[in-house]
This record gives structure tokens, C-alpha cells and sequence, in this order.
């Protein structure tokens, strides 16, 4: 397993999701147009920030997933259960190079 690969490929993606988290934050928190007038369209924006809130919240954990991941490579505990301690599994990492638990673990 090409943990330098994985590495690299992880840092691609907290980039990403950085970028990400930035942008909706920017919607939810500094926008640019002023409230409306129209009450019935006051509901659908409060719903949309709702949503835009759950995606911003999704985004942060899988950020904060991926420091953890970075952190176990670093510490060489990468491929190693933080459960049971057990290998985790090759093709688990490759599915889901942030997961910190074996299958089994995860059940």
C-alpha cells in the first residue's frame, strides 16, 4: 500500500473541502443580498440555510476525519484499528482513506 499515495491524496481532498467549507460559509454568514420582503421567500432561504448548515457541518467532521487519518499516518498507526488495534484492511482504505476502524469495528 502506497501510504505516501494516500497521504498526498488526502491532503488533495481536505483541500477541497476546505475550499468548500469556505464558500458555504460565506453563503450562510456574509451574504450579499438583503433579506426579502416576501415572507414565503423568507422560508424557502431559511430552508436553504438549513441545508447549506447540515452540508458546512458534514464538511467540517470529514476535515477533521482526514487531520485524524494525516495524524495516524504520521504516527505510523495508519493501517491499525484505533478499536481493536487490527489491521484495517486495504481495500477498506482504498473505500474510505479516512476510516480510522476495521469493518468489524465499524459494525
Amino acid at each position: 500500500m502506497d501510504i505516501e499515495k494516500i497521504k498526498s491524496e488526502l491532503l488533495a481532498t481536505k483541500a477541497e473541502m476546505e475550499s468548500r467549507l469556505e464558500r458555504t460559509h460565506k453563503h450562510i454568514y456574509q451574504k450579499d443580498e438583503p433579506v426579502s420582503a416576501n415572507f414565503n421567500e423568507q422560508v424557502k432561504q431559511m430552508e436553504n440555510d438549513g441545508l447549506v448548515m447540515a452540508l458546512e457541518a458534514e464538511g467540517l467532521e470529514e476535515v477533521a476525519q482526514i487531520n485524524n487519518a494525516l495524524h495516524r499516518i504520521e504516527d505510523d498507526t495508519y493501517l491499525l484499528c484505533a478499536n481493536c488495534g487490527e489491521p484495517i484492511g486495504e481495500k477498506r482504505l482504498q473505500a474510505i482513506p479516512y476510516t480510522s476502524r476495521c469493518i468489524q469495528c465499524a459494525k
